[in-house]
């Protein structure tokens, strides 16, 4: 019998606290699985400034695209999207704008983005330490300008981050990050990476990639002000 079903049977799985005998948190293993059954996000660095591209993943035409958006607003050099369960996406989104306004408010200067990811991360780890909770089901990705500096972070469901210079959430993210680390170059455009994200996407969905289902967000380094485009705005980065 796989050790993993020897655990369900055992009850390990029933609480986000308990150890398995072989040293795992089986709810919080469950929590990663959910991140991964969620629509991708793919994020860069580049040498003008950082940008995500979003699969919305939308498939009822009833719904109206500007309340589905996936590309979220920290602070206006500061964006953030999320794969796995939208709804806890949005808690921990909202934390993360309260501590950018608050960092405006006492020191009169945009918050930095590492100091975002920890905050994030930080309420993350916390809900898989405590009894009568359960794990966030989200992976969030932020990218933003510190300094003169773009960034791109990815905090996972345990609450450990990371910095990249590019990355995937979601479905396929380790399909699509293998694709990544033979295309990605340092110094691509913004432009450039829209372009070989959706490049990525379009191998990856084959049949079923249309642009008008993505999400994209950006910030220059000199402007520092946040751009989206989405639907058929896209199209031309993706002949």
């Amino acid at each position: 019998m796989p050790m993993e079903m020897q655990d369900q049977i055992m009850g390990y799985d029933r609480a986000a606290t308990m150890f398995s005998p072989d040293g795992h948190l089986l709810q919080v293993e469950y929590a990663e699985k959910t991140v991964r059954l969620g629509s991708a996000s793919i994020g860069f660095v580049c040498k003008d400034g950082v940008v995500i591209i979003a699969d919305k993943r939308m498939r009822d035409k009833l719904i109206i695209s500007d309340s589905s958006s996936k590309i979220y607003e920290i602070d206006e050099h500061i964006i953030a999207s999320a794969a796995g369960i939208l709804s806890d996406a949005r808690i921990l989104i909202e934390r993360a704008q309260v501590a950018g306004q608050q960092h405006k408010v006492v020191y009169d200067s945009g918050v930095d983005v590492e100091s975002v990811i920890k905050e994030i991360s930080d309420l993350k780890q916390q809900f898989t330490q405590y009894g009568g909770v359960r794990p966030f089901g989200v992976s969030i990705m932020i990218a933003g300008i510190t300094g003169e500096k773009g960034r791109l972070y990815v905090s996972d469901v345990t609450g450990n981050y990371f910095e990249y210079s590019a990355s995937a959430i979601g479905e396929n993210d380790e399909k699509i990050k293998e694709m990544l680390r033979e295309e990605y170059t340092e110094g691509l455009a913004i432009e450039d990476a829209i372009k070989l994200g959706l490049k990525v996407f379009k191998q990856i969905l084959g049949k079923n990639f249309d642009a008008s289902r993505f999400d994209v967000g950006w910030i220059k380094k000199e402007e520092k002000k946040i751009i989206k485009v989405e639907g058929n705005e896209l199209k031309k980065y993706s002949r």
